[in-house]
């Protein structure tokens, strides 16, 4: 039986680990604490420049809530797929979490191509983020929530060679954890884009 001398250093380690892993997740917490920051400031950017349209064309005018409804339909059902992943995770089911984490990936693919195609859209009529300051700030605002979707996409994609090659380790699962923040946070950006861009463009 191993005496307490033993025991010691690897309760210290167990120690060290929850306190190493307890920073990860303050540290990420103040990372998407600063990114909420930032799109607050493009979201009021955005609201001083919303009726800057320089005699070119308004929201009203360009923007069809079909295409934005249904890029809110995958990105909030990547969410929800998201979340089964995390169920899966908890249970440290495997062959459970990979074909969730899979179909995550798909939908926001999937929100990524249709958000390219909407601005590859305006760019051909003429409504590009030059045209005025109205298209600016929307280009910027939308494109930072994109590109932010686009960074989890490839996030994701490695998280699942990470899964495929060493399993559900304790360094795995913290990343997933982590990612599962950030990815639920872009989220409730996108509603936040959809109500007051989209649907106030538009009325």
């Amino acid at each position: 039986m191993p005496d307490s001398s033993t025991l010691k250093p690897a309760s210290g380690r167990s120690a060290t680990m929850e306190i190493s892993e307890s920073a990860k997740i303050f540290g990420f917490g103040v990372y998407l604490m600063s990114d909420a920051v930032i799109f607050a400031l493009l979201f009021a950017t955005y609201a001083s420049m919303s009726r800057n349209f320089a005699g070119g064309p308004t929201g009203k005018d360009l923007f069809d809530l079909g295409n934005a409804f249904y890029e809110t339909m995958l990105l909030l059902l990547s969410t929800l797929t998201c979340g089964f992943a995390m169920l899966s995770m908890s249970k440290n089911s495997k062959e459970a979490l990979l074909p969730w984490l899979a179909l995550t990936f798909l939908l926001g693919l999937g929100f990524v191509l249709m958000e390219f195609n909407e601005f590859n859209d305006l760019i051909r009529q003429g409504a590009g983020p030059d045209r005025s300051g109205f298209l600016s700030a929307f280009f910027t605002l939308v494109g930072a929530h994109g590109l932010h979707v686009s960074i989890g996409l490839i996030w994701l994609l490695v998280m699942l060679i990470q899964i495929e090659l060493k399993g559900l380790t304790a360094p795995v699962l913290s990343r997933l954890f982590r990612f599962s923040l950030f990815w639920h946070f872009l989220d409730m950006v996108w509603v936040a884009i959809f109500s007051l861009v989209y649907l106030l463009g538009v009325l």
